[in-house]
């Protein structure tokens, strides 16, 4: 997909700059650029390269920013490679940025305050990328913040707890302006707030889309909320079931929304609604054992879950979690995203009830098992009914590909002697 927040930047500057994006997943990056800023948005795991990245350009004399996710929570780090930060929503100080970079007196950094409001942002600024070169740019969000505090996420660092929303009509009239019906909701929780979600979905039901999106299991227990968003065109949903762990589920802080006894039962709701289904697990929680990959296995499969996701779990900065395996002794090492060598995949925390590469090895049989032939077969037949033919072959493009990648392997995050002494003269309780 594109990069959603550079487009929304752009979209808020003014039409007296010129603007670019690039995005080095699709194209390389002309470092001799003549430009006045550079604008980097950063993930964790985007976090070392965008360094790179900064350095560079700072080091021909060209002014850069960095903000997003990492740099919000991890301010201070940022700041040795800019000349300034935006922390939070970049909608309040962008402006400030600009006429500060004219002006000649940029500041350190730019602190946003305040959440956005949500009615008057402008539509993000599709017209800079090359929509051939991605699998859709029919990217849109309609709400915004998350009302749930789990623990191992930083969704709330960003866009705080309490959900915001656009007006439907403008949501209805930038969807109109899509080349083809299918439409991705980037919303962290496109049913954050039910009665604002049932009436998107009537408004969306005359457009005749096929639509994407995520959302808590808590829509599968709403009937009519989930008649209306199959009615509107949801045909897939990403759920992060995240554990089949009671304990597990409590300690995240996400019994709110996942109720490990109704996992099957908001299953089957949702594909006899025609809607797919993309669950993701976390692997290596404080209440997992070595037993508890196989009982992920047995449930996708015996669940038919069409599209299954399963991560190591990562002590992401600015977390609950990770504040707490930093204080527990349980980081291999305490800022792993600061060079290229960190890859998705890697284990980087000592897991309890278990080895860190008796966590490498499950996560990886885990990933073979669950989109092995036979498995692949099996989940999308059992689970076929309701659904259109394309909408099951585009699922078994997407099951045949990610298959390809079970091959390749993780690596536990271990860099030197210290760090292996450490973990094993480690006794956490």
């Amino acid at each position: 997909f594109p990069p959603m927040a550079l487009m929304a930047i752009a979209a808020l500057t003014p039409e007296n700059y010129d603007v670019m994006i690039t995005d080095e997943e699709i194209e390389p990056i002309d470092f001799n650029l003549d430009v006045d800023l550079v604008g980097i948005s950063l993930l964790m795991m985007t976090a070392a390269r965008g360094y790179e990245i900064a350095d560079k350009f700072r080091a021909r004399g060209v002014k850069v920013v960095l903000g997003g996710m990492h740099a919000t929570v991890l301010p201070e780090e940022a700041a040795d490679h800019a000349d300034a930060v935006v922390i939070g929503e970049a909608e309040c100080v962008w402006h400030k940025v600009l006429a500060d970079t004219t002006g000649g007196k940029l500041r350190q950094f730019y602190r946003s305050d305040t959440y956005c409001d949500m009615k008057d942002i402008p539509r993000p600024r599709r017209d800079l990328i090359s929509s051939n070169k991605y699998f859709s740019t029919n990217l849109i969000q309609a709400t915004r913040g998350c009302p749930n505090r789990c623990s191992f996420c930083s969704i709330h660092s960003v866009s705080g707890n309490n959900l915001r929303s656009r007006p439907i009509p403008k949501v209805v009239s930038e969807i109109k302006t899509f080349s083809n019906p299918g439409v991705i909701f980037i919303d962290d929780n496109i049913v954050g707030d039910p009665d604002y979600a049932k009436e998107l979905f009537k408004a969306l039901i005359p457009l005749r889309i096929w639509w994407f999106g995520q959302a808590t299991l808590e829509i599968a227990a709403d009937e009519e909320l989930l008649n209306l968003a199959a009615q509107s065109g949801c045909k897939v949903l990403f759920f992060g079931f995240e554990s089949l762990s009671k304990k597990n589920i409590i300690k995240i802080g996400k019994a709110k929304t996942n109720n490990v006894q109704n996992y099957k039962k908001a299953i089957k709701n949702l594909h006899s609604n025609g809607i797919c289904v993309a669950g993701s697990f976390i692997l290596g929680l404080d209440d997992d054992d070595p037993s508890s990959f196989t009982s992920i296995v047995d449930f996708i499969r015996k669940n038919h879950i069409e599209m299954p996701s399963v991560n190591p779990l990562i002590p992401l900065p600015g977390t609950q979690l990770y504040k707490r395996m930093k204080r527990e002794g349980r980081l291999i090492r305490d800022n792993y995203w600061s060079d290229n060598s960190y890859k998705p995949g890697s284990i980087i925390f000592q897991p309890k009830h278990m080895t860190s590469e008796e966590l490498r090895k499950g996560y990886e049989n885990t990933r073979r098992q669950i989109y092995s032939g036979s498995s692949i077969a099996k989940r999308l037949w059992g689970s076929r009914h309701n659904k259109p033919f394309v909408l099951l072959l585009s699922v078994i493009v997407h099951n045949l590909k990610t298959r390809k990648t079970t091959q390749v392997k993780s690596v536990p995050y271990v860099h030197n002697d210290f760090a292996k002494k450490k973990l094993e003269n480690s006794n956490i309780e």
